[in-house]
């Protein structure tokens, strides 16, 4: 049996902030999205979850606030991906 390196508190806080900001389904479907498609605009993103614009962005501004997706500009679009490690670690065992 093998067991993990010990992770600090710091870790911990930065794990629990990350489930409570996955822990919204259309949060979780857009995190799912992005992972298969990195990365995705709005309007892409719109298409492949049939949501609302405004549902979408309410759900990206929080990713992006908690640092779990991070945006980039190509024009007038913004493009986003996901770059938190542990964010894609949590999907990987949630099998999403």
């Amino acid at each position: 049996m093998t067991y993990a390196v010990p992770m600090k508190a710091s870790d911990y806080e930065r794990l629990s902030e990350i489930l409570k900001v996955l822990a919204h389904p259309v949060r979780l479907e857009i995190i799912h999205e992005l992972l298969k498609k990195n990365p995705l605009n709005v309007s892409q993103l719109q298409h492949y979850l049939a949501l609302p614009q405004s549902t979408l962005s309410q759900h990206l501004c929080k990713l992006k606030r908690h640092k779990v997706v991070t945006s980039s500009r190509k024009g007038i679009e913004v493009f986003y991906r996901v770059e938190d490690e542990q964010a894609k670690q949590v999907m990987k065992i949630l099998d999403l």
